[in-house]
């Protein structure tokens, strides 16, 4: 059986086994404010997605992860789906995401109708990294 619901604090061991990005004052925000989720499979966490509003205004998905060994059986499409219809249910008719240009997680967004709307490049030695391409869907 699948359920999603918010994050709690209660969840921030499984948390922080999956996402190791989130510092402590941001988790404790993401559960204060309702904008991460935990997927569990017959009350066994699973998987996780964390957003906030870019530019204040828009829901902009910053990290899904499924555990590893769950990953490729429609969990993360699962996940995406109910996050995407939470926003549409809070009156949202667009949403963000985005994936660095070399990992593969850009074709998983397409294949859910999300399209290529820009990149940045970070150059900066401390935070260098390949380009973070942003994508974006109407709901």
């Amino acid at each position: 059986m699948i359920e999603i619901r918010y994050v709690q604090l209660d969840d921030k061991k499984f948390w922080y086994g999956l996402d190791r990005h989130l510092p402590d004052n941001e988790f404790e925000k993401k559960v204060r404010d309702k904008q991460g989720y935990v997927l569990l499979e017959d009350n066994i966490p699973i998987g996780l997605l964390r957003f906030n509003l870019f530019w204040d205004n828009i829901p902009f998905c910053t990290m899904l992860f499924i555990d590893w060994k769950c990953q490729r059986k429609g969990f993360g499409k699962i996940l995406m789906e109910y996050w995407e219809e939470d926003m549409k249910s809070k009156g949202y008719d667009m949403v963000l995401t985005s994936t660095q240009v070399d990992e593969e997680a850009q074709h998983f967004y397409r294949k859910l109708g999300y399209k290529d709307c820009g990149g940045i490049i970070i150059d900066i030695p401390k935070h260098k990294q390949p380009m973070e391409m942003f994508l974006v869907k109407i709901i």
